[in-house]
């Protein structure tokens, strides 16, 4: 799918960059195993703390105080920073819980996917279940398809 995502990019002369937290960079290797990503992919955040979210990111502190990392509008709100950050036509973001505890309250499988581009910003929410590992590569192919359905328009 990473490869799709990247030759519709390529077809739109456009360029991505990502922001991850609970993929740890899975999002961002997924993308550069594609030959010629280079073209496209302009590179990632990983803002793992949830501190860097607002300092590198911009994500809005009062935001993070009152309702944690794992918030659909924290997952926007790292999407719309990368992409001005790295200068990209769309920014991506994932943020959630992969376990094996809750966080802040939210359960294990709680994901955001953030994407921003030129025409807004969307997000996605998804209840995951299974494994740390499971979760966080299910995160992974979300975020790409999003990316797909989006730019394939």
């Amino acid at each position: 799918m990473a490869a799709e995502v990247h030759l519709a990019l390529r077809e739109r002369g456009a360029t991505l960059a990502v922001a991850e937290s609970l993929t740890g960079g899975l999002l961002s290797a997924a993308l550069v195993d594609v030959p010629g990503a280079s073209a496209t992919y302009r590179g990632g955040v990983t803002a793992y703390a949830t501190g860097l979210k607002a300092e590198l990111l911009g994500v809005d502190e009062g935001l993070l105080a009152v309702h944690g990392p794992v918030h659909p509008v924290v997952a926007r709100q790292m999407a719309e920073g990368v992409r001005r950050l790295l200068g990209a036509t769309y920014g991506l973001a994932t943020t959630g819980v992969a376990g094996p505890q809750e966080q802040d309250g939210r359960p294990v499988g709680t994901v955001h996917i953030g994407l921003s581009g030129p025409d807004g910003a969307v997000t996605d929410s998804l209840h995951l279940s299974g494994a740390r590992e499971r979760i966080r590569q299910e995160t992974v192919d979300a975020a790409l398809r999003l990316m797909l359905d989006r730019v394939a328009r």
